[in-house]
């Protein structure tokens, strides 16, 4: 399945962890509720995923921690936030150029309807 079909299963099992659990609970409640909704739906994901920095040649083992990666090609960042802020889709951004990965969905479980709260972040798709 290539990216923008994996997204689009990735979105329907978001929407069933929002539409069960609603809007207001941790950011890690969320996480592990998506993945187990993805686990139900038979699609590999890994959560925590260490991500490495380098610069000029000098490797930051672990620098940053993906929130879940999705059949080894999709990025997940989750949040639980009043308002998705510009920072949170450069951050997003930053992850795919340093993971190789060409699609991320940035999930707001706080948004009152979840669509609402998706944003898609492309890295040269």
């Amino acid at each position: 399945m290539d990216e923008n079909a994996l997204s689009y299963v990735v979105v329907g099992a978001a929407i069933e962890v929002h539409r069960v659990l609603g809007a207001g609970l941790l950011e890690s409640v969320y996480c592990q509720a998506l993945s187990r909704e993805l686990a139900l739906r038979g699609i590999g994901h890994e959560s925590e995923v260490a991500l490495q920095a380098s610069y000029k040649g000098i490797s930051f083992d672990a620098a940053y921690r993906l929130d879940m990666l999705v059949e080894g090609k999709l990025v997940l960042e989750l949040k639980a936030v009043e308002v998705l802020q510009p920072l949170h889709s450069a951050q997003l951004l930053s992850y795919l150029r340093l993971s190789g990965c060409r699609l991320g969905l940035l999930i707001n479980f706080n948004a009152p309807r979840l669509r609402q709260g998706i944003r898609r972040v492309v890295n040269g798709l």
